[in-house]
């Protein structure tokens, strides 16, 4: 009897587009840390499509499992057994890294939780490597679309700590940790891709 693989609908819709920046962006054989790999269709997706990568799966400790099923049935040999990782925690406890993908978190954390990410990133990263981070952001505190409008609204009464960011705070946070805004990329569905480099 094979294992259940959880599903989500948005990795499949987004998959292919991010997978165009990440292969331009991390063009170069080395290591690459995703932070939130929640059901690992973007691990296996990314993986076998960049094959010169070996992919580090992460999550919350009280998550990082779920993707197993994902890999497993994907048998892919450059992905590695994902780990349990607190952004929260003060050391990371990481094998090396040369760079480093998150998709949809910096909204579902706490605003200390994403001050975390960005300063474990600093720690992790060598200069010149980079942190792509995927998903909705505002400009000038204003929404880009009445959809991440009625988006924003649901994060916060599902939890008042959640909440899509701005881009002026999180381009102000990446600056005192280290990490210049390379790159804005405009994506489907309201989304963007920003590009980090490692000062």
């Amino acid at each position: 009897m094979t294992e259940e693989k959880p599903f989500s609908q948005a990795c499949e819709n987004n998959k292919q587009v991010i997978l165009e920046k990440l292969a331009v962006i991390f063009d170069t054989p080395g290591t690459v840390l995703e932070i939130g790999t929640g059901t690992g269709q973007h691990a296996v997706h990314f993986a076998r499509n960049l094959p010169h990568l070996t992919w580090q799966p992460s999550d919350h400790p009280d998550n990082y499992q779920l993707c197993t099923p994902w890999l497993k049935e994907a048998g892919v040999s450059n992905i590695n057994e994902p780990l349990a990782l607190d952004v929260s925690s003060s050391n990371w406890k990481l094998p090396p890294i040369n760079g480093a993908f998150s998709a949809n978190t910096a909204h579902i954390m706490s605003w200390p939780n994403v001050e975390a990410m960005f300063q474990g990133m600093s720690n992790q990263l060598q200069s010149g490597e980079a942190f792509c981070l995927y998903g909705p952001f505002n400009y000038n505190n204003q929404f880009t679309s009445a959809s991440n409008q009625q988006f924003d609204v649901f994060l916060r009464q599902r939890d008042p700590v959640m909440g899509i960011r701005d881009i002026g705070d999180i381009r102000h946070l990446g600056l005192a940790c280290g990490l210049e805004l390379k790159e804005d990329f405009e994506m489907p569905a309201n989304n963007r891709l920003l590009v980090w480099i490692r000062h």
